[in-house]
């Protein structure tokens, strides 16, 4: 053991104060140069006993935190429960994961008598299209909505998921409102860097005289958004090993999804055509935008225009 350890030191990394420990070298490689007979099996069994284990990578490192994460964190969390308290729609909102439509394998796996046969490569001329499912998580009643394109993630596509929503589902769960709340990531069709977002729900204010509040997560912190575990989670354990051979397959799936505390989702299919469109600055000042005294840049309400 002492030499098997002497051994194995040198090669292993891992925080020295905590039992998590890991070797560099192959089972056969420590065998080999031990001065003993023994075998990788014996040496693996040793290793067990000295507290080390074959691990994979966890991802839990975001880069250097933003000295607002806290205070982000919490007025994303005041203002949530201020217009859930008032009655109001509160919405998360994100892309979920890209999917090519077509005979390909789907990560997971499902009850069948024998594996569904699968293309053995995931090549993108062999798709019907590259799906896209933005998706909608009404927080107050616990209602999920996604709107599948075959475009491109713009901004545009992502106010249109929305303001879809809103027309079909939102007017009718919340006759009254006249104001809503948006969570969203910092980056992607939704960031808050992006001038056509902002545009895009200038206009829907303007069209519906609707007041939409924005809060934005923190760069790096997406998977606190409520969307991430409340819908996306689901809908990826419902269609677990069930290749997506069509649109029709993952709508079918996406609106098969619940769950036992009662969510429920809808889905419907965009097939608008997008482009990324340049908004100018004075565009940008034509809009009537209310920037908050905490994060201005993540935390904003955006106003009817007269």
């Amino acid at each position: 053991m002492p030499a098997l350890e002497a051994m194995v030191a040198p090669e292993t990394g891992g925080d020295p104060a905590s039992s998590l420990k890991f070797t560099r070298r192959s089972l056969r490689y420590l065998a080999q140069q031990l001065d003993f007979s023994i075998s990788p099996t014996t040496v693996g069994r040793l290793l067990r006993v000295l507290d080390y284990s074959t691990r994979v990578n966890v991802k839990r490192f975001t880069g250097p935190p933003h000295p607002q994460r806290d205070t982000q964190f919490q007025y994303i969390q005041e203002v949530q429960q201020q217009f859930l308290d008032a009655g109001l729609p509160v919405l998360s909102v994100d892309t979920k994961k890209k999917e090519l439509i077509g005979n390909f394998k789907n990560s997971g796996a499902c009850w069948c008598r024998e594996g569904i046969e699968v293309n053995a490569h995931d090549f993108r001329q062999d798709a019907e299209c590259r799906a896209i499912p933005y998706g909608l998580y009404d927080v107050g009643h616990n209602q999920g909505h996604f709107c599948v394109g075959a475009s491109t993630d713009t901004s545009q596509f992502a106010v249109d998921a929305i303001r879809h929503w809103w027309r079909s589902k939102g007017t009718l769960r919340y006759p009254d409102a006249d104001e809503l709340l948006i969570e969203a990531d910092a980056g992607g069709s939704n960031g808050y860097r992006r001038r056509l977002w902002k545009r895009e729900l200038q206009q829907w204010a303007d069209q519906d005289a609707l007041t939409i509040t924005v809060c934005h997560f923190p760069t790096g912190a997406s998977k606190w958004n409520p969307i991430e575990h409340r819908l996306f989670s689901h809908v990826s354990r419902n269609w677990a090993g069930i290749p997506l051979r069509s649109l029709d397959t993952m709508l079918h799936l996406l609106r098969g999804t619940t769950t036992t505390t009662g969510l429920r989702v809808t889905a419907t299919r965009n097939n608008r055509t997008y482009s990324q469109v340049a908004v100018s600055d004075s565009e940008m000042r034509e809009l009537c935008i209310e920037r908050h005294d905490i994060c201005p840049d993540w935390n904003y309400t955006i106003h009817p225009r007269a």
